[in-house]
Order: C-alpha cells, then sequence, then structure tokens
C-alpha cells in the first residue's frame, strides 16, 4: 500500500502539481457533485492514493508504515489489504455523506480514512491478544488514535469524517476477518497467511 501510493504521488508530481486542487480533480480526487451527479464512483476509490503535496503523502506512509507493518505481520497481507481499502472507501463514503449533510464540499484525497482504518483494526487485534499486537500496546493504540483526532480538530483542511469512519469501518472489519477458535484447549487468534 505505501508503495502504491508513493508511485502514483511521484507519477503525478512530475506530470504536474499535487497542491492544485484542479490538478487533483483532474486526476481522480474527490469531489461530491462529480461523484453524484456525473456518476464518477471510482473517485471514492482513487482519492486514497493521491496526497496534496509531499508532506501529506509522507505523514499518512509513516502512520501506515509504523501501525501497519504491525497488523499485517499478525493478520497477514489478505485480510489488511481488505481492512485497509475498505476503510478507505468508508472513509470517503461517510465524508462524501458529510458533505452533502453540510451542502459544503471540497476536493478531498489522502489515505487517511484507510489509516484510521488500520489503526481501528489493531485497537481491536490488541483487545483480542490481551493488550497488544506485536510491539504496540493496546494503551498505546488508543492513545495514538486519540491524538490523531485532536490534531484533525484542531487542523485546518481535515476531514475528519473520513477519520472518523474509517476507524470505525477498520474495527467493524477486524471484527468480521479476525476470530477466535480452539486449539489445543487455549483460545488463540485464527489467522491465515
Amino acid at each position: 500500500m505505501i508503495a502504491a501510493n508513493v508511485i502514483t504521488f511521484f507519477v503525478l508530481s512530475f506530470i504536474g502539481r499535487t497542491e492544485e486542487v484542479q490538478f487533483m480533480l483532474n486526476h481522480g480526487a474527490m469531489y461530491v457533485p462529480n461523484v453524484v451527479e456525473a456518476g464518477e464512483y471510482y473517485r471514492l476509490f482513487t482519492a486514497m492514493f493521491l496526497h496534496y503535496g509531499f508532506s501529506h503523502l509522507m505523514g499518512n506512509m509513516i502512520m501506515l508504515g509504523i501501525v501497519g507493518w504491525n497488523l499485517e505481520k499478525e493478520i497477514g497481507t489478505i485480510r489488511f489489504v481488505i481492512i485497509y481499502l475498505g476503510s478507505g472507501l468508508v472513509g470517503n463514503i461517510a465524508s462524501a455523506l458529510w458533505d452533502i449533510h453540510l451542502g459544503e464540499y471540497a476536493v478531498s484525497a489522502g489515505a487517511s480514512g484507510a489509516v484510521f482504518g488500520i489503526m481501528g483494526a489493531m485497537l481491536y487485534v490488541a483487545i483480542r491478544n490481551r493488550g497488544r499486537v506485536g510491539s504496540v500496546s493496546g494503551v498505546g493504540i488508543l492513545g495514538m488514535i486519540v491524538l490523531m483526532l485532536f490534531y484533525g480538530f484542531v487542523g485546518v483542511g481535515v476531514d475528519n469524517m473520513a477519520h472518523i469512519a474509517g476507524i470505525l469501518a477498520g474495527f467493524l472489519l477486524a471484527v468480521l476477518l479476525v476470530w477466535r477458535r480452539k486449539n489445543k484447549g487455549k483460545k488463540v487468534l485464527d489467522y491465515e497467511r
């Protein structure tokens, strides 16, 4: 997922300016009128791989690298990708519905809904693992979620609805994809790799 985001960013940077709203709109960023009125539903997906400038990309990829690496080791690549893409889509759909509710439309892009989904899934797996996912504690994950949400609410131009929906989607997808089974008298997480 990191490679897909980084390659997309550098390809777009080579042909234009990723900080420009019109350029991003022309290359798949989400804009509710285009999605709803023009039927460009693909934007709910493509917007997950677009970033407004290098710092936006790096912020999301660093979080994805730190959190995602631990989660993918625990649950396997297929489940990880499903949670990532599913959370990103749910985050973008929730963001679009919120924009419609407010009647205010912004051109949005970024992987943060998916990244927050990975954090939500990590929280669930930590709960199921009695407090840890790899080297990360459940308390640490919860603290990271609270801190990232706080920065989103005090920041400008942050799609908080995508973040909140991403967390919830990631948590729920993890509930559906990760389960327990009995193994030699002990309950353990059942992961397929």
